[in-house]
């Protein structure tokens, strides 16, 4: 059976609601966070009464969402949980507070909850590294930097009860670097073994596209971002490229996840049909290929739409747009509740 999900963040339908309304119910759902600014500005007991308390919201946040995303038929349990629940974790400042006993006993009770719930309802479970997290890099510190930040999202999935083997949970990073592919080479021994068995490679819109991946499918899975390749490559990926194949040969059985998202709503106002196939040099012709990268709101053009529907037979599908279960939901809704995609 094929999952689509949604990344980090809960959107409420609101349909009569004010604004400040919505705002409180979505608060429920959604991570909160501060600066090591204002941590810096006020005492080492209120900061740490601060950062106990965002811990304790986050991680009830995300039960919650988990609470939410289990209502949802089978074919739309998939979630990409938010990278910010355990604020500055790999930043020096916030090393001693993170290794207090109570912050940690507190840390592992609320993440095995969640890994949990997750496993009884059948969710699969993401987390997808920011763009500091740059394992390529040719700077010895951005390395360092990036190396404690990926190993804070495996020790989250550690707690969790992931890890313990190959693709268990998906943990998603682009190459990036001026080093790229062979400066992951080189850090590799160094990564723990969750973080190994959880990474994944993903294509990405401007220098490390699909083929960059897969010259590192020997160590790791290819996550295939169609919308970054679109770009990329200035067409569409054929579904039956025989680099999807290998895309899926990297997986080594398990069901690979790929990324869907289409460019903003507003090439509608620029004379672009929701039926028509979106072609690079028509749109290069009134927009630049920057204003490409952006994610909409929804999933617009439905020649998109379908094409993308292609791949749900072998894939699972991870939708990146800024309404978020909305997206998932209104595309389900009109694209395969009555279908019977496998």
């Amino acid at each position: 059976m094929y999952r689509i999900g949604f990344a980090c963040m809960y959107r409420h339908p609101g349909h009569s609601e004010s604004l400040k309304e919505l705002e409180t119910i979505e608060r429920a759902f959604n991570p909160r966070s501060t600066t090591l600014r204002w941590l810096n500005s006020v005492s080492q007991d209120a900061a740490r009464e601060k950062l106990n308390g965002i811990i304790e919201h986050n991680l009830a946040a995300q039960l919650r969402l988990l609470e939410y995303v289990e209502t949802l038929p089978p074919p739309l349990r998939m979630l990409r949980l938010s990278s910010d629940l355990l604020p500055f974790y790999s930043h020096p400042e916030a090393a001693d507070f993170y290794r207090q006993a109570e912050v940690q006993a507190a840390t592992e009770k609320g993440f095995a909850l969640i890994g949990e719930r997750a496993r009884a309802a059948g969710i699969r479970l993401s987390l997808h590294p920011g763009q500091y997290c740059v394992l390529g890099s040719d700077k010895p510190q951005v390395v360092e930097n990036s190396l404690a930040e990926f190993e804070y999202h495996a020790d989250m999935i550690r707690m969790m009860g992931f890890g313990r083997q190959f693709q268990d949970f998906k943990c998603n990073v682009h190459i990036a670097g001026r080093l790229g592919g062979e400066g992951i080479r080189t850090i590799w021994p160094r990564l723990s073994t969750e973080a190994r068995n959880c990474i994944t490679f993903e294509n990405e819109e401007k220098t490390y596209g699909v083929d960059d991946c897969l010259q590192l499918a020997d160590l790791a899975p290819v996550v295939l971002d169609i919308h970054h390749c679109w770009i990329n490559e200035d067409r569409y990926i054929d579904p039956q490229d025989p680099r999807v194949a290998r895309i899926i040969d990297s997986w080594h059985g398990v069901r690979p996840a790929m990324h869907y998202s289409q460019p903003p709503e507003s090439l509608m106002e620029l004379g672009f049909n929701v039926d028509e196939k979106l072609e690079i040099p028509a749109l290069l012709e009134k927009v630049s290929k920057r204003d490409l990268y952006s994610h909409s709101k929804r999933m617009w053009n439905r020649w998109t739409n379908l094409y993308a529907r292609e791949f749900l037979d072998r894939f699972d599908m991870m939708f990146e747009a800024k309404d978020k279960n909305l997206a998932t939901l209104d595309y389900y809704g009109e694209y395969l509740e009555t279908d019977k995609v496998e």
